[in-house]
Order: C-alpha cells, then sequence, then structure tokens
C-alpha cells in the first residue's frame, strides 16, 4: 500500500461520507473522528429515513477503559481487572474485545 492509498477507494469514501463529530465508548465525543452521508447519498442513511431512539451506553461504575484507551493508565490500574472484569465475564469495551487492550494484557501480561 503507497503512503497516499487507494486513490480510487479514498475518492469514493470522500464523494459518500463527510466527516462529522463522533461518540466514542469510555472516551466521549471527538470532532470530526466519524463520518457521514454526504449530501448526493443522504437517502442512504438509514438513521434520517427510520429516526431510530439512539442512547449512547455510560461505563459501568469503577470502568477506566476510557483512561485505559487514551493511555492514562494501564490495564491493571483499573479497579475492575482481573476482578470484577475477566476475559471470562466482560465489563467494558477494552475487556470485551478480543483485540482490546485489556484482553490482550489479560491474556498475555498477567502475572
Amino acid at each position: 500500500v503507497r503512503y497516499e492509498g487507494n486513490k480510487e477507494a479514498v475518492s469514493a469514501i470522500s464523494e459518500a461520507f463527510v466527516p462529522s463529530d463522533s461518540n466514542w465508548r469510555g472516551i466521549g465525543v471527538i470532532p470530526a473522528s466519524g463520518l457521514v452521508f454526504s449530501a448526493a447519498y443522504d437517502g442512504f442513511d438509514a438513521a434520517k429515513q427510520f429516526n431510530p431512539d439512539v442512547s449512547y451506553s455510560k461505563e459501568p461504575a469503577g470502568c477506566r477503559c476510557g483512561d485505559v484507551l487514551k493511555g492514562a493508565i494501564k490495564p491493571p490500574e483499573c479497579p475492575l481487572f482481573g476482578r470484577k472484569c475477566a476475559l471470562e465475564d466482560p465489563v467494558g469495551a477494552c475487556m470485551v474485545s478480543a483485540e482490546g487492550s485489556c484482553a490482550a494484557y489479560y491474556k498475555y501480561e498477567r502475572k
């Protein structure tokens, strides 16, 4: 892959989507970090067609996944890590995903 990527794909994405603020679990809203349909493709936007009631979940009490994602703490510094939150019974997004930082740390770095 070249530095500029696949120019045809980048062009198609740029035509169909525009940057938008996005809410990221554990982190919050990051300006221009997501994509929404451009005006030309607005008819494909299911959210506008069906107007679903979307609510954003909050992290469970004590979960510090957002701080782990931001690099402010390491997974074992979360009070739930390896106690209430484990691979067998995950709590936060970082443990739920097999590729998540807490899941990887739990599987490979625990002592």
